[in-house]
């Protein structure tokens, strides 16, 4: 199977030899990261298995967010850990999106405009749902975001989880309509309003086209159930990017093939230069150190109070209609990240040794 390790391994000299110093070193150490990532490079663990006598050579991954081999578990954690903050009720799930005249700036200021399209998308958001005609209480809102389609085009947009309710100093209220939260029209338009004061506080307001903040932007608002599916839709973009090794077909040298969805649902086999796949992988790099995950309302940092409050609100109305409130997630994950022998399937029991790596020559 064809890996992204192969591509930049074969083709990245050449990437980095043709942009030179204009590559971002973000850039540089990602190609280096992913190459090196689970080979002898890194070192490693022997283990050995008493049952059958084979030895398995574990080798240390690369540990960063932006190889598709690592971060998987990371990302259990990470899925347990959002499953320990749901409230027992409806969720909706919301999902905002930059238009096309802002994606160059953004690409050119990742930092400033990423953190200014997470932000102003749940500030509206928690401005529209504490309107009475919608919700009419305090939400908590789980962003995330995401900067690609499935055929590595630069398309950044924010995914924002929340319940279908909110806090008020009396009770939980919940929408009137029950098939209705709110108008996808009135959060794209408030997202715009908030979206275009930022970029003047930022000094960014003078290199976009007027045309943008005239023009319709996009937004959607639908309801996901018991918000478990949408998390586990969540975690996939969390502590991966762009494509999987599963999704590489082919690379010959020249060219990759691999496989995506289009905006018709369809999926299809797609074909790239080995130079332009690379660049378009390597422009959802994000900031060092930028949050992609960042929480408001309810869900805050400052309001865990107020949390507990809701849950405490929500379980009593369970007890109180006979419905009894989900049980705790178990988290089973130092179980399931203890590796197995390959040939006989017995889990390791004994500590492994370990695999130095080699030293740089004097």
């Amino acid at each position: 199977m064809v890996e992204l390790a192969d591509i930049f391994r074969d083709a990245g000299p050449a990437y980095v030899q043709c942009f030179g110093d204009r590559l971002l070193p973000s850039h540089r150490r990602v190609l280096r990261d992913v190459v090196n990532c689970r080979t002898p490079i890194l070192g490693g663990q022997l283990f050995l298995c008493h049952r059958c006598g084979h030895e398995h050579s574990v080798y240390h991954s690369c540990r960063n967010r932006h190889c598709p081999k690592c971060q998987g578990g990371e990302s259990e954690l990470w899925l347990q850990r959002q499953r320990d903050l749901l409230l027992p009720c409806e969720y909706g799930f919301a999902t905002c999106t930059l238009p096309a005249g802002l994606r160059e700036i953004a690409r050119s200021h990742q930092r400033t405009v990423y953190s200014i399209l997470m932000r102003e998308a749940a500030y509206a958001l928690l401005e529209l749902t504490a309107d009475r005609m919608f919700i009419g209480g305090l939400i908590g809102i789980m962003s995330v975001l995401q900067t690609w389609t499935e055929t590595l085009i630069f398309h950044p947009h924010v995914h924002m989880l929340f319940p279908i309710g909110g806090l008020t100093a009396e009770a939980w209220v919940k929408p009137r309509k029950r098939t209705y939260i709110l108008p996808g029209y009135g959060l794209a338009k408030r997202f715009r309003e908030r979206t275009e004061m930022a970029f003047r506080k930022a000094d960014l307001y003078d290199v976009v086209p007027r045309r943008v903040w005239r023009q319709s932007w996009v937004a959607n608002v639908k309801r996901v159930g018991t918000g478990e599916n949408a998390l586990l839709y969540l975690s996939r973009y969390v502590f991966r990017i762009a494509i999987s090794n599963q999704r590489i077909h082919a690379f010959d040298g020249q060219t990759v093939t691999f496989s995506g969805k289009s905006r018709d649902g369809v999926t299809a086999r797609y074909t790239l230069d080995s130079q332009e796949f690379i660049r378009r992988y390597l422009q959802h790099v994000l900031p060092r150190n930028f949050v992609k995950v960042r929480y408001f309302g309810l869900w805050a940092p400052a309001c865990r109070k107020k949390l507990a409050s809701a849950r405490k609100i929500l379980e009593h109305h369970l007890k109180a209609i006979g419905k009894p409130p989900p049980p705790p997630s178990v988290n089973d994950s130092d179980t399931t990240l203890i590796p197995k022998c390959p040939k006989c399937g017995f889990r390791y029991r004994q500590p492994p040794l370990k695999i130095p790596r080699p030293r740089a020559p004097p």
